[in-house]
């Protein structure tokens, strides 16, 4: 079992930057891992996924050049550096490790609650 905590959400100014990091309590170096987001009144969505090893990535047209997705399987932690925030970044990120059906599927086995990333003008 893993279980996963996000956290270094907040409230930022367009234009901003923030980083978001998922700690697991479980070892997650074997598992291919991902962002999600899910703004108010929407379905949640993919924003980036990251390979096992770290050697594979990818990301949301809507954020790439301006978002990075990390890991440092020794720390079992996952990031997401945002830069270049906008309004419409305003979502509940969550973290998921494990995919049934790659990175950018919906369906991951393990899922944090979520940190809350507010953009304002």
């Amino acid at each position: 079992q893993v279980q996963l905590v996000e956290s270094g959400g907040g409230l930022v100014q367009a234009g901003g930057s923030l980083r978001l990091s998922c700690a697991a309590s479980g070892r997650i170096s074997i598992y291919d891992m991902g962002w999600f987001r899910q703004a108010p009144g929407k379905e949640r969505e993919f924003v980036a996924g990251i390979s096992w090893g770290g050697r594979s990535t990818a990301y949301a047209d809507s954020v790439k050049g301006r978002f990075t997705i990390s890991r440092d399987n020794a720390k079992n932690t996952l990031y997401l550096q945002m830069n270049s925030l906008k309004r419409e970044d305003t979502a509940v990120y969550s973290c998921a490790a494990d995919p049934k059906y790659g990175f950018r599927s919906n369906d991951y086995n393990y899922w944090g609650q979520g940190t809350q990333v507010t953009v304002s003008s």
